[in-house]
């Protein structure tokens, strides 16, 4: 069945059909393997994506601002400074002027509710790159890396160990609509929302996927497939730093906690990494680490997602796509000049019949 995603907002990984995912990862795929190709057609030739950052990045705006380079597009970045959301501008204004000159916007901000109103006035679609409660570009690059490396995504166990934030949030959606086995380990008053939990589970009813919360790593680790974990205190979390480090201690991979989850078990983490607080150096260069992988993957995820989002994921190969023109209302007819059209047609003389053949 085909997938169109063309025109859409991606703000949460609840927005993707497991179809839909599927689609996106397969492209990410083709887009991987064939980088010289896709660099020679520059399917997005003519677009230009908008990147709002509230919060400094590497991954993500090398990522997104490479990938539109290697697509033939052009991406420009808008520091805090630039726009500054809700005090020099309205997040409305932002959204309705950026759609006059961007095909597509991404935002990675704190509050989730900045990417929601952004989608509600754009005119082109929106990208969540980051909020305080999901990550989905993240999650699409960590399927990707998955898929990779343990051939398949339904039916294996996913173990991450750390903060229930944004990123965890993405996973337990994400892993829940691939029908893969999501637990979420966390410390005591660190778990992920309630709400998240309660949605995922009902998603992963559709596809067979458990997804749960547990509060012991070796227990959560016990079989694991892939082993995944983030920084104990993210950005805007700062003062609470010191605080988290007792309270996550233990919560760690380490050579003992790979050693309970299945041998070749792939270790994640979706970077900047903090060695020897929630992954340990040693660890994170194992054979199975593939946490430099899934960083690019970052790109090749993003460029098939801003593809399908721009309508180019079908571009016939080595030709160009050309950019979509702005749509603008037809013009208006008054009832006059329709009387009058209608008037000329009926006094149209009619046309000549072709007179038969003569007979010999």
């Amino acid at each position: 069945m085909a997938v169109s995603l063309q025109g859409r907002h991606l703000l949460s990984m609840k927005d993707l059909s497991t179809a839909e995912i599927l689609a996106v990862l397969d492209l990410a795929d083709d887009v991987k393997a064939r980088r010289a190709h896709y660099h020679a057609a520059a399917p997005l030739a003519g677009r230009t994506l908008g990147m709002l950052f509230q919060k400094p990045s590497l991954r993500t705006r090398v990522s997104f601002e490479t990938g539109m380079t290697r697509l033939g597009g052009h991406a420009i970045y808008l520091s805090p400074v630039d726009f500054q959301l809700g005090q020099r501008e309205s997040v409305e204004d932002v959204a309705i002027v950026l759609s006059r000159y961007a095909d597509v916007i991404m935002a990675r901000v704190f509050g989730h509710d900045i990417v929601v109103e952004l989608a509600r006035h754009a005119t082109c679609p929106v990208i969540n790159g980051l909020s305080d409660f999901e990550h989905p570009c993240q999650i699409l690059a960590d399927l990707q890396t998955i898929r990779e490396r343990q051939g398949r995504l339904k039916g294996l166990r996913l173990n991450y160990i750390g903060d229930g934030n944004n990123v965890a949030h993405s996973l337990m959606y994400g892993c829940a609509r691939v029908g893969m086995h999501c637990t979420i380990t966390t410390p005591p008053g660190f778990e992920p929302q309630a709400r998240v939990l309660a949605e995922s589970q009902e998603i992963g009813r559709g596809t067979g996927a458990e997804v749960r919360v547990g509060h012991d790593p070796a227990e959560g680790a016990r079989d694991a497939d892939v082993l995944y974990t983030d920084v104990w205190a993210s950005m805007g979390q700062e003062a609470e730093a010191e605080a988290r480090k007792a309270k996550f201690a233990g919560f760690q991979i380490s050579g003992w906690l790979v050693r309970h989850a299945r041998p070749g078990a792939t270790i994640l983490h979706c970077l900047p990494a903090h060695y020897g607080e929630e992954i340990e150096y040693a660890a994170s260069r194992l054979p199975q680490s593939a946490i430099f992988d899934q960083a690019e993957n970052r790109m090749h995820a993003q460029n098939a997602l801003l593809l399908h989002l721009l309508g180019a994921a079908g571009t016939p190969r080595g030709a160009r796509s050309k950019p979509t023109a702005p749509r603008r209302p037809a013009p208006r007819r008054d009832a006059s000049a329709k009387h009058g059209a209608a008037k000329s047609a009926k006094t149209r003389a009619p046309a000549r019949k072709k007179a038969p053949a003569r007979r010999r």
